[in-house]
């Protein structure tokens, strides 16, 4: 089975916080469920509309290959089953930044940036959500409507 780098259930908060800026785009502003993350992420909104309200499971994930073994940088139609089969919404990217934020009197936030094509995404919250995550690592973004 494919190895999961974050996995949680959002709700979509407000979209596009900051004023329309792109025709088919749309930056969405979702909470976590489980984990307590904030995420800002660019989603063509064309192909896979949006609604504050919304709620979607989001993965990040390594490899679509269900085996776990890595991605080879080749997408093939093959016929062979993905993990991309069990999502609605996939992007290609990679982690461009972490950082880390502290407040005095507060628990420390992880800021994690990825681009997927210029669709960029922003997460923000625990430390231990992003453990599994490194520096200039490929990633895929798989989400679903729940």
């Amino acid at each position: 089975m494919a190895e999961h780098l974050f996995e949680d259930i959002f709700e979509v908060h407000r979209i596009d916080p900051d004023g329309k800026k792109f025709d088919r785009v749309n930056r969405i502003e979702a909470k976590s469920e489980q984990s307590d993350m904030y995420m800002q992420l660019d989603v063509a909104t064309d192909i896979y509309p949006m609604s504050p309200g919304d709620k979607f499971t989001m993965v990040l994930a390594p490899t679509l290959n269900l085996d776990g073994t890595p991605d080879t940088g080749f997408y093939t139609q093959a016929g062979r089953k993905t993990l991309a089969d069990k999502y609605d919404y996939v992007m290609h990217g990679k982690l461009y930044k972490i950082s880390e934020e502290t407040k005095a009197g507060q628990l420390p936030k992880v800021e994690i940036y990825a681009s997927f094509g210029g669709l960029l995404m922003l997460l923000k919250g625990d430390p231990t959500s992003a453990a599994n995550l490194e520096l200039d690592q490929r990633l895929f973004l798989l989400m679903r409507k729940v």
